[in-house]
């Protein structure tokens, strides 16, 4: 949410962008859909993510992972504003970088890191990365297209240069059922489906989905759908001023009242307000 009186610039070059905050205000968000690379040139960022803070300097760089809820907090410092460059990875983008890689070289028995939040150390891949971009803050060209992707393979290496297990973080598509699953209740959410239909849906037995389930989430399928039906509900009402009575039906409940109670027990307020 930014408050009404921030004047920013953000401009998005190819998945690639550039953020910068004026009049010493406090910009916050909270839904991270994909991966990316921040990188802090002035200000700050504050991420909180189950009760751990994690604050990013000037300087600095953090890896964000996708499909996790996390208070992004972006802020002045003394008489610098705010400014930073995003890289965004998107899943289509990471499945042709896959293609390109030697699988002989995969490191298969590596886990994915459990954190959605990971402060990178200062290497010189990262501030050559980085600061090579900075001049289009002040510049009226748009960079080309393929230069952004150069930059963007660029991340990726960056990453899997300093710790193997950015490997099944990013690419997590290597394991079929991962991306099934998840794409068929990003896309379904909002339907009366039983978590025995869904298996169906998507090749399953129920108790394969289930196995399957709790590999990709902490959460079980019901509880995972219900909170995935009120971030979004959320994201309407509060960002596209949408009124509850009709948002609640979009997203998948079909009760009023059953869904402000479940909205007032996820986020501690009514809709309403």
């Amino acid at each position: 949410m930014i408050g009404d009186k921030t004047e920013s610039l953000r401009f998005n070059y190819h998945n690639i962008f550039f953020s910068y905050y004026f009049n010493n205000e406090i910009s916050c968000s909270q839904m991270i859909h994909d991966h990316m690379m921040a990188y802090i040139y002035s200000g700050e960022m504050i991420l909180e993510e189950n009760n751990t803070k994690t604050v990013a300097k000037k300087g600095e760089c953090v890896f964000l992972r996708k499909d996790n809820r996390v208070s992004m907090t972006k802020q002045h410092v003394g008489e610098e504003q705010f400014q930073a460059i995003f890289l965004m990875f998107k899943r289509d983008f990471l499945r042709e970088f896959y293609q390109t890689i030697d699988k002989k070289e995969l490191p298969l028995e590596v886990e994915k890191q459990k954190s959605s939040v990971i402060k990178l150390p200062q290497t010189p891949d990262i501030e050559s990365l980085f600061h090579a971009m900075k001049p289009y803050f002040n510049s009226d060209k748009i960079p080309a297209k393929e230069l952004m992707q150069l930059k963007l393979q660029e991340g990726v290496f960056t990453l899997l240069s300093i710790d193997k297990q950015f490997y099944p973080a990013l690419f997590d598509f290597t394991e079929p059922w991962k991306i099934d699953i998840l794409d068929f209740m990003e896309q379904n959410y909002m339907y009366d489906l039983s978590v025995e239909q869904i298996a169906g849906f998507t090749g399953r037995s129920l108790a394969a989905f289930k196995r399957d389930f709790k590999k990709i989430s902490t959460l079980p399928p019901q509880k995972w759908l219900i909170e995935k039906r009120l971030n979004v509900a959320s994201d309407k009402i509060q960002h596209e001023n949408r009124r509850i009575s009709d948002v609640y039906l979009e997203v998948g409940f079909k009760n009023l009242s059953h869904f402000s109670n479940a909205y007032k027990k996820q986020f501690g307020i009514a809709p309403s307000r």
